[in-house]
């Protein structure tokens, strides 16, 4: 059934197929819509489930792990400050292997104060251990919320997922969705059964345990094991999704336009779609254009970045995120994984979007020329510009 939603109300209605019997709920800006919305559909009777309206984020979370923890399917969402406040249960959440769907609305951090969207807040936690996917559009949103559950509770990861929506580009604006019938959702979804991760007084269980150092490896080990496993488990997951719904999905990185191309761009989020029409004009005007959008940062593709730019004579990542004292923490990753399989293809960083900025059709044109002038100049490809640049900072 086509619905005409935000990305917040996009997101409650993929929660609600999904079925969690758990939502803990503390609101922040941009993502308040989506508690709202369901915790209007848990009142009127459309969604079964216990809504637990905690008194901060951090309890947010550790509500989640306790139901989890119980082999309840459980959902919570957050934002910004409040995505920091959960940091600490992030690792009890991801060490417990509980297969938690939370939707993290990206949004600048603090100070100054700024409650629009950039990607700080999620890419400063990549090392937490849980699964991280970012969405484009509404559609893509919506779809995430059930593909989620999929593969947090898929045995081979058994790992939390965090769905990154870009704070009001995606939260606020409002387009056309397809929304499943809720039996399609059932048929693809079904109950959450945890045999081996849940309290059981009949066959009790050890959980949440501590481990020293002649143990704690092993666990550390296992948890990036099936975190590398999920990256075949979302091709398996977007398979089924594309034969019950029949939208594909093109796995950990979308190559547009790639095989061909002399200069690309990769991004992540909604950004996405502006360089894709930047992309299609310059293929008009004759120039071999591409992009690679990034929509799983965990686990990295590093194998499929690596497809995609291996035959271009420079790239760039646009992002929305600094690793303040170093470079942007896309580029660093798509760095190291050019480096390990030797490719040598020139990188230069754009950071911008910062505090909700505007990222323009002019700047993203102003990043595929520079990647021309440094293919130009192939032996000091440096010169083009420098390793690191800021849009709108320095522009006339």
């Amino acid at each position: 059934m086509k619905r005409f939603l935000s990305g917040d109300e996009a997101f409650a209605e993929g929660v609600r197929l999904a079925r969690p019997q758990v939502i803990s709920a503390y609101p922040i800006t941009p993502q308040t819509v989506v508690v709202e919305r369901l915790s209007e559909m848990v009142e009127d009777g459309s969604l079964d489930a216990e809504y637990v309206h905690v008194e901060s984020e951090h309890s947010a979370l550790s509500c989640a792990i306790g139901a989890s923890a119980t082999g309840a399917r459980t959902f919570t969402a957050t934002s910004s400050q409040g995505l920091l406040y959960m940091a600490e249960c992030l690792t009890y959440a991801a060490g417990g292997r509980f297969p938690i769907v939370m939707m993290n609305a990206t949004r600048a951090t603090a100070l100054p104060w700024n409650i629009y969207g950039d990607q700080r807040d999620s890419l400063s936690l990549l090392d937490h251990g849980w699964i991280q996917v970012y969405a484009q559009d509404n559609q893509e949103a919506l779809d995430l919320a059930l593909m989620a559950y999929a593969l947090a509770e898929d045995p081979r990861v058994s790992t939390p997922v965090m769905v990154n929506l870009d704070g009001f580009t995606i939260t606020h604006t409002y387009e056309n969705v397809d929304v499943p019938d809720p039996a399609a959702a059932d048929a693809f979804l079904p109950p959450y059964d945890a045999p081996n991760n849940r309290f059981d007084f009949d066959h009790p269980v050890n959980i949440g345990y501590s481990a020293g150092p002649e143990f704690n490896r092993f666990y550390k080990y296992w948890e990036h094991r099936d975190m590398l496993a999920a990256a075949s488990v979302v091709d398996e997951v977007e398979s089924r999704f594309a034969e019950a719904f029949g939208r594909q999905y093109p796995g950990l990185v979308e190559a547009y336009r790639c095989d061909d191309a002399d200069f690309v761009v990769v991004t992540l989020g909604a950004t996405a779609g502006l360089v894709r029409g930047v992309v299609d004009a310059l293929r008009e005007e004759g120039v071999r254009a591409g992009m690679a959008r990034i929509r799983y940062m965990r686990p990295f593709p590093a194998r499929q970045l690596v497809s995609a730019l291996a035959g271009a004579k420079a790239a760039a990542v646009i992002e929305q995120d600094i690793s303040f004292g170093a470079e942007g923490t896309v580029f660093t990753n798509v760095n190291s994984a050019l480096h390990q399989a030797g490719c040598a293809t020139p990188t230069f960083d754009f950071i911008g979007g910062l505090g909700g900025d505007d990222i323009t059709q002019s700047q993203v044109r102003g990043v595929f020329a520079t990647l021309a002038q440094a293919a130009c100049d192939a032996e000091d490809a440096a010169s083009a510009a420098p390793r690191v640049s800021f849009l709108g900072i320095g522009e006339d």
